[in-house]
């Protein structure tokens, strides 16, 4: 950890200047000259980067979520994510390019000293400015708990004072997340303004970003029902009070350009590097081809006429399975933070385990119906196929999970989650799984090697408290 934080000033926050954008086209040399707008412009397209990205050496999960199946080689779709040292890379997206650039614009939006003019109106821009960045590193948090379990928080901001940062408890992280996003939430000001620059998600507009603020809350609720059934649904009926996505109008995406370096990292892995490297997986070609999903035209590619998908584990011809859809060799296929269709499953969900937010059926409906939409599919063709795959009130678990993870296609981390928590669909290890798997599909990654070497006394220490640092351990909310 040491390693990894301590780099940030002298190379990530310099990259942060480096020309992602416009923004970011700053004095590379000059530290002084930084301002928060371009380290969040760098730590906002950081997180949507590592979620987007189908690189091996960063994110397997569309081979653990078995949406897609490798063909040049087949070690992460076994679940060898060590040799290529998988964890230390999800590391460095989270707490460096994405946190630690979060915690530096803070802190110079703390520091900034207003002009004359900007005096009436600064306060209020300073809250919603704070309010969007904690908000993003409640995200980045979140993400990290999902991946690990206890990981570093309290201690991980300040790499000075704590070089080598203590893993807190996951279930603690979850509290003062909930506690520090409902804070943000209100101190947002609507009617005021945030970033004039540099904010490529909402481009700064704070009712949208009260709706993001609501459907993070909504997601860290959700996340806890088998854990904390009370905070659980407590915090779920307060995120829905509070006014959550409502349509794809809502949606919090990255617009990836045409040319490099900001087109989607799935081009970048799939064309800019020329290569061919992955096909549609088994699982979720052959579900979707035993319903007659119309989804199949955007999410694979047809071969020989028919959709294909290669068996989990054994490498595959790219010349005989599907590859995957024309979206993923787009350059400019936005990035995904969160999304309504997301947020739609979060709902049902709610409704399902505690009758909140409306009637679990139609929320299901409309679950299904929004994650067509996104596809560029119609409202025709999702009732149609509700029609025949109808909510089951007695199984909703079955039902909604086997939904979420066809339409979490494009989203796996989002995927892996309601895995976890709702156990459906019902997915068979790879073939040639590695024995540190213990014959599963893997319900967390090991920590990073690094932290192994450089930080093994909090490393050894955070490992005793999850029950060790394996591919099976549970995450504390994993309760199934």
């Amino acid at each position: 950890m040491k390693k990894i934080l301590a780099s940030l000033t002298a190379v990530f926050l310099l990259q942060a200047c480096n020309g992602d954008y416009t923004e970011l086209n700053k004095d590379p040399n000059s530290y002084y000259t930084t301002v928060p707008s371009t380290l969040l412009t760098y730590a906002e397209k950081q997180l949507v980067d590592y979620l987007t990205t189908p690189s091996v050496n960063t994110n397997n999960l569309r081979l653990t979520m078995q949406y897609w199946n490798e063909t040049s080689y087949s070690d992460e779709s076994n679940y060898n994510f060590v040799t290529r040292n998988v964890a230390n890379n999800v590391f460095l997206y989270l707490y460096v390019r994405s946190n630690k650039n979060i915690i530096q614009a803070k802190q110079l939006v703390n520091d900034y000293s207003p002009t004359a003019a900007e005096v009436p109106t600064w306060e209020t821009v300073k809250k919603n400015q704070l309010a969007i960045l904690d908000m993003l590193q409640i995200y980045t948090y979140q993400t990290a708990v999902d991946t690990f379990g206890d990981v570093p928080f309290s201690q991980a901001g300040d790499v000075d004072k704590y070089p080598l940062p203590k893993y807190d408890n996951a279930k603690d992280i979850y509290s003062q997340l909930i506690t520090n996003l409902k804070a943000d939430l209100a101190s947002i000001d609507t009617s005021g303004k945030s970033f004039s620059t540099g904010e490529k998600f909402y481009n700064g507009d704070m009712t949208k970003w009260k709706k993001f603020g609501n459907s993070l809350l909504l997601k860290l609720g959700i996340a806890l029902a088998d854990s904390d059934p009370d905070l659980a649904k407590a915090t779920c009926q307060a995120a829905i009070s509070g006014g959550v996505f409502a349509s794809s109008a809502d949606d919090c995406n990255l617009a990836y350009l045409s040319a490099s370096p900001n087109f989607n990292q799935m081009y970048a892995n799939l064309v800019a590097n020329g290569r061919n490297d992955f096909v549609a997986g088994k699982p979720i070609v052959d579900l979707m081809n035993s319903t007659n999903d119309p989804r199949r035209s955007t999410y694979f590619r047809l071969k020989n006429g028919s959709y294909i998908g290669g068996t989990i584990g054994v490498m595959t011809s790219f010349d005989n399975f599907s590859a995957p859809g024309d979206f993923a060799y787009t350059a400019t296929t936005p990035g995904i933070l969160m999304n309504y269709t997301e947020v739609a499953f979060y709902l049902a969900e709610a409704s399902a385990r505690w009758a909140i937010g409306g009637n679990a059926a139609t929320l299901y409906n409309n679950a299904v119906t929004a994650s067509f939409l996104q596809w560029g599919k119609t409202s025709a063709e999702a009732s149609t196929y509700l029609l025949a795959n109808p909510y089951d009130s007695t199984n909703w678990q079955k039902s909604i999970g086997t939904q979420a993870w066809v339409a979490m296609y494009n989203q796996p981390m989002q995927s892996w989650n309601f895995w976890r928590r709702l156990d459906y669909p019902i997915l068979t290890p790879a073939v040639q799984a590695v024995p540190e798997s213990n014959g599963k599909v893997p319900v967390r990654l090991q920590y990073p090697v690094s932290e192994q070497t450089t930080n093994p006394t909090n490393y050894a220490a955070g490992s005793a408290a999850i029950g060790g640092d394996y591919l099976y351990t549970k995450i504390f909310w994993d309760k199934k």
